[in-house]
């Protein structure tokens, strides 16, 4: 099953790739600074979501993976 069609594994790869950009922006900046509109400009603002708002990032990761681990 695709990750489009089950929520879980959607939240799951959103959550991914949300802290995966924000991550890759904190060592090279320049990478997502430059690309702020159009398709690539979705990495960036995603950048800018794990940025802004880490704490609820983090417990959302938190969450989730202790759904995979027990729930699933």
């Amino acid at each position: 099953m695709s990750a489009i069609f089950n929520f879980q594994s959607l939240l799951t790869v959103v959550l991914l790739v949300i802290c995966t950009c924000a991550y890759i922006r904190s060592l090279f900046p320049s990478i997502l600074d430059r690309n702020k509109v159009g398709f690539l400009g979705t990495f960036w603002k995603c950048a800018r979501i794990g940025e802004r708002k880490s704490p609820y990032v983090a417990a959302s990761c938190v969450i989730m993976a202790l759904s995979i681990l027990f729930w699933s």
